[in-house]
């Protein structure tokens, strides 16, 4: 079940526009440019946009927006390489994929605490795991995830039996019994637990002192400054509505999720949120750079990237402080 970096991308290539699903069309806001715009289903990836519906942002900006839901990140930054999508939302652990060139980020979203290694009743740590079979979703916070907690306790993917396979293919793997650990995240994991209610966290990023995991917004690599700098407003207000109403982001987002509200709630209590103010500050001030340098020096030593870029590169710092001044 193991396939290469290079077969990863291909498949991707091949199959990120049938992966994703169009989950709704902005309804009354008429006659603006439309952009597609992919998310994960959790309330990291979908909360502004569930926000910029509600409070009618995309009309403000004269846009409109066809939200789509997708798996991962990767997938959605395929089908921004295939012309198939405006804007995605990805984790942490695709941000390889824009500091390769693959895409560019547009908004920093907020810093995320939410991804695990899990194992199944009886595995009490990450070295238990030895010689075990251990989903992931390849190129993910999933990933990223296993990776650093094997760094941690001195080990490798080739101490484990690695077993590529996407998100929701994780989680009924996990349940059957058919893997013994797995690289994932919440809101996931809660799934999981009501399915195997023994499961073991045995690794957090919440436990990696000093370590920042940001999310963000890309689009693709050749941009459009004007429809760029109108989503990026956009973003920037339903940022800020969010952080002044959290509880009302949360409602908003279970919405468009279709989900229960609690289990969003319990998702974003591993998010940590920015206003727009607090992000230009952090762009301005190289702090936004300090945080995806050390991701880029993190997928250097996992051998994603072979060598770290300048932040600049693939962060359009200038665009976000510019937008929010206007």
């Amino acid at each position: 079940m193991r396939m290469s970096r290079r077969d990863f991308i291909r498949t991707l290539s091949a199959t990120g526009a049938a992966l994703s699903v169009a989950a709704c069309s902005s309804s009354g806001n008429g006659g603006g440019s439309a952009v597609r715009f992919g998310y994960i289903a959790d309330y990291n990836g979908a909360s502004l946009l569930a926000i910029a519906e509600d409070r009618g942002l995309w009309k403000k900006h004269g846009l409109t927006a066809e939200p789509k839901v997708f798996v991962n990140g990767p997938v959605q930054i395929q089908a921004l390489r295939t012309g198939n999508l405006d804007y995605g939302y990805i984790g942490p652990g695709a941000l390889w994929l824009p500091a390769s060139g693959k895409a560019t980020i547009v908004a920093v979203n907020t810093l995320t605490y939410a991804d695990r290694v899990i194992a199944r009743p009886g595995i009490a740590s990450i070295r238990d795991l030895r010689g075990k079979k251990v989903g992931v979703p390849e190129g993910t916070s999933g990933e990223m995830a296993l990776n650093l907690a094997l760094q941690q306790a001195g080990m490798t993917m080739k101490d484990i039996s690695k077993v590529v396979m996407d998100a929701p293919t994780v989680v009924s793997a996990f349940a059957s019994g058919q893997i013994d650990g797995a690289g994932i995240w919440y809101p996931l994991i809660d799934t999981i637990k009501e399915k195997v209610p023994g499961m073991k966290e045995v690794a957090s990023t919440e436990d990696i002192p000093g370590s920042t995991f940001p999310t963000a917004f890309v689009s693709g690599a050749k941009a459009k400054p004007e429809r760029d700098r109108k989503v990026v407003q956009v973003l920037q207000e339903a940022n800020d509505w969010r952080a002044a109403h959290l509880k009302e982001s949360i409602a908003l987002a279970a919405k468009l999720l279709k989900a229960d509200e609690a289990k969003v709630a319990a998702d974003a209590e591993h998010v940590k949120l920015m206003t727009t103010a607090e992000l230009v500050a952090r762009t301005k001030d190289g702090t936004v750079d300090k945080w995806l340098d050390g991701m880029s020096r993190f997928f250097v030593r996992t051998g994603q990237l072979q060598k770290s870029p300048a932040p600049s590169s693939f962060y359009a710092g200038d665009l976000y402080t510019k937008a929010a001044a206007r």
